[in-house]
Parts: structure tokens; C-alpha cells; sequence
């Protein structure tokens, strides 16, 4: 069983109390994000004034354009040399904001640490391009990435991920390719801080207006922004959680104590590994929602298991 002793406030470091207090206080002195129009909060979180800092840009990043459903979909490549194996990105971003370019550091790390060729896909967003236009581009992309990428990129060696939406919409990926494709071709799947139930899992529900990171509100609005008319949130398209989850890749997620999505996480896990898969989870103590956005010593050894992780497959 999980040790309780991750959730006891005295297992939050100082640094990790004081750092979330900050988000908080930051977080309440701003408009709310909701009463706004999506593209003013994308604008202004490319000028660094949304929840997250900014990150570097890398310098070795290119970006080229696949065929998609509805048109070309970027796709943000960043490569080693001599790659040991390809990393499908998938950012977060509530499917309402984020793009393929905000966490290059992230995906720099896994190209020096595990060799990884690292492919983030710039997928449609809502509301204006409601589901299901963001599992169509991430599908569309992994279709693309295991026709060509051995003669592109020198290996089969497949993994994907992605943080907050990009978990959700990577367990999707998975689930699209093994139920219509008949694919199971991922190494394994890395999945950070996932909203697996659009229907809201009751750390959701309970959580309330304090805005670390994310509300009870946010994660309502985004699910409306992405569901927009599809009739039942717990179709598994929508809500992997609600899927057959046999003969799947092995899967670490990972969350924050303190990230109103705990139970998405924890709900999925147990259904991962009821499933038979092999799965991985990583308790945080004190973290918030992607703490990993913040430099601070939890993050290290979070992105340390992530990189051992993918190392051990």
C-alpha cells in the first residue's frame, strides 16, 4: 500500500512550503484566468505572467510540419546525436493553452540523459477546436513518428509522455493506437500529474477556490473547453479511466501531494496495475500541480526517477 506518511505536512520541505505559498499569494493578486478570453492568457503566459516561469529556449530545436486531419500539425523536434530511442512529447496546458515550446529544458534533459530524440506536438486547442481535434493531431502525430522515424531517427525505440493535459491526452495515444490500430509500440509512458477522468475525480471536486496552480473552477472550465458538445464524459476516448486497460506499456505517474489532481493519479495507477501492467508511482510530498516547473530540490528527484525510469526500459 502507499505509505501515509507522504501525505503528513511534516514530510513538506520548507523550500516546497514556502515556494507554494508564493504560488498562492502570486496566483490571487492576478485576474482570474477564466474571466478572460483563452488567447489573452495565451499571450500572456509567452510574456512569462501565467502561474509558470519561462523557460530557455533550446538552441538545437527545429520545428517541421506533418500531414494532419485538419491541416499541417508542428511537431518541435529537439535530437541528440546518435539517438537511442524517440520520446512522443505531449505539453499541458488544461488542451486551452501551452505549446510544444515551453518546457525545452525538460526535453533537452531527456535528449543528454537518456539519448532520447524528443517530438512535441503542437495538437489543436480548445475551445475553439473542441475533442476530438487534440487526440486526432497527438494520434496522427504517433502514427506519423512509427511510420518514418527508424529511416528519420535510427531506432524503434519508442517512448511518449507529457504533463497535466499532455498525460491525459498520452494515455489516450496509447489506448487509440492499441483499440484502432491494433499498435502497441511504446517502451513505456511517462506520465506526470494526468487529469484521467473529465468527469472530475473528487480531489477535484473538493479542492475548492485556492488557486495553487489550479481550482476546482479551472479544471471544470478546461473540461468544458475540451469536451465542448460530446455527450458522455466517461466515454473512455475522453476519460481513459473509464478504459480496458490490459496489454498496455509500463507507466510511471507521477504527482504532488498537494496537486488538486492527486486522485486522477491515483485512481489510474491502481487501474494500470489491475490491468497487469507493469506501473510505477511517485508520491510527492507538498507538491503542486507540475512542481517540476520550479526549480527546487523536490523537482531534481523528480525528474531524476523520470530519467531512471525511462533508462530501465
Amino acid at each position: 500500500m502507499i505509505d501515509p506518511a507522504v501525505f503528513d505536512p511534516s514530510a513538506i520541505s520548507d523550500e516546497i512550503r514556502g515556494q507554494n505559498a508564493e504560488i498562492v499569494a502570486k496566483l490571487a493578486a492576478l485576474p482570474d484566468p477564466m474571466s478572460v478570453p483563452p488567447a489573452l492568457v495565451r499571450e500572456r503566459r509567452r510574456q512569462g505572467l501565467g502561474p509558470f516561469p519561462q523557460m530557455p529556449s533550446s538552441s538545437r530545436a527545429r520545428t517541421i510540419a506533418i500531414d494532419g486531419p485538419a491541416g499541417p500539425i508542428p511537431l518541435r523536434i529537439i535530437a541528440p546525436d546518435n539517438p537511442r530511442g524517440v520520446y512522443l512529447h505531449i505539453h499541458g496546458g488544461g488542451w486551452t493553452w501551452g505549446t510544444a515550446d515551453e518546457q525545452d529544458p525538460w526535453l533537452d534533459r531527456l535528449a543528454e540523459r537518456c539519448g532520447l530524440t524528443v517530438v512535441s506536438v503542437e495538437y489543436r486547442l480548445a475551445p475553439e477546436d473542441p475533442y476530438p481535434a487534440a487526440p486526432d493531431d497527438c494520434e496522427a502525430a504517433a502514427l506519423w513518428l512509427l511510420r518514418g522515424m527508424e529511416g528519420r531517427f535510427g531506432t524503434t525505440r519508442l517512448f511518449i509522455g507529457g504533463e497535466s493535459a499532455g498525460a491525459h491526452l498520452s494515455a489516450v495515444t496509447i489506448l487509440r493506437l492499441r483499440d484502432r490500430h491494433g499498435l502497441t509500440p511504446f517502451r513505456g509512458a511517462n506520465l506526470f500529474a494526468g487529469c484521467y477522468d473529465l468527469s472530475l475525480t473528487p480531489s477535484v471536486r473538493q479542492w475548492g477556490a485556492e488557486r495553487l496552480i489550479l481550482n476546482t473552477n479551472d479544471v471544470r472550465v478546461f473540461a468544458d473547453n475540451f469536451c465542448g458538445q460530446a455527450p458522455d464524459r466517461r466515454d473512455p476516448d475522453i476519460s481513459p479511466l473509464y478504459a480496458d486497460l490490459s496489454g498496455l506499456p509500463p507507466a510511471l505517474f507521477s504527482v504532488g501531494t498537494q496537486d488538486m489532481l492527486l486522485d486522477d493519479s491515483l485512481f489510474m495507477a491502481s487501474r494500470w496495475a489491475a490491468a497487469g501492467n507493469r506501473t510505477d508511482l511517485a508520491l510527492w510530498s507538498g507538491g503542486c500541480h507540475v512542481f517540476i516547473r520550479f526549480d527546487s530540490g523536490l523537482s531534481e528527484q523528480a525528474l531524476s526517477r523520470i530519467d531512471g525510469f525511462i533508462e530501465g526500459l
